[in-house]
């Protein structure tokens, strides 16, 4: 799977849009959470823990939308765009859905999205701005999480994902789940040829990592 590597200057417009929209749509969910968290009575410890670390997680997915450097260069063409805004948006819906009320399943879940968003903390603090939604190309980076592999952001979010979905667990949020691996891989495979075609250091550094979990792929 392939896609055109396109040198920027990327248009600045376009790019504020993205930001702009971006941002505001998981500042929406982050405060939905928050406003749900504050309103609730009855609900047990392990639902009200696992939904502020969610409102968390989603605050500072807005942070990092507005923050974000500029790009050298992003993927061509609708298909990675698509990719990238189905994958980032629209699995996220789930927080609207009807709350799984076992304890279990909250306590799980809680374990889970307190994981990923540690693990996101981490990435980030050597990432730095280096972050994006469509694939695109800013720098290779090698210390941290990247010395193992090359996706972690990808892999803290999943599993801050599976923590959301066991929140609001049924057969439609676990198909669901399904979906969002299968176009995270996607765009996984987007994001390394933008990266192999503007970054020549890139091709050295990405034969000896793995892509998501090691000893497996």
């Amino acid at each position: 799977m392939s896609a055109t590597a396109m040198t920027v200057p990327t248009n600045l417009a376009y790019d504020r849009i993205t930001r702009v929209l971006g941002g505001a749509w998981f500042l929406l969910l982050g405060l939905t959470v928050a406003i749900a968290l504050g309103t609730s009575s009855g609900e047990s410890w392990p639902s009200l823990v696992s939904n502020f670390c969610t409102a968390l997680f989603y605050l500072m997915l807005s942070l990092l939308l507005l923050i974000r450097g500029p790009a050298k260069a992003q993927a061509e063409g609708l298909l990675p765009r698509i990719a990238a805004f189905v994958g980032t948006y629209w699995p996220w819906t789930i927080t609207f859905f009807t709350k799984t009320e076992g304890a279990l399943p909250n306590l799980i879940s809680t374990v889970c999205v307190l994981t990923g968003l540690i693990m996101m903390l981490v990435t980030i603090r050597h990432l730095g701005r280096s972050f994006s939604l469509v694939p695109q190309a800013r720098s290779v980076v090698q210390t941290g999480p990247y010395r193992w592999i090359k996706h972690p952001l990808y892999l803290s979010e999943e599993i801050v994902f599976l923590g959301v979905v066991l929140q609001h667990l049924s057969w439609l949020t676990v198909a669901l789940l399904v979906l969002h691996i299968g176009i995270q891989v996607w765009r996984i495979h987007y994001e390394e040829d933008v990266l192999r075609r503007t970054l020549p250091e890139y091709s050295s550094y990405e034969t000896s990592r793995w892509r998501l979990v090691p000893y497996v792929w």
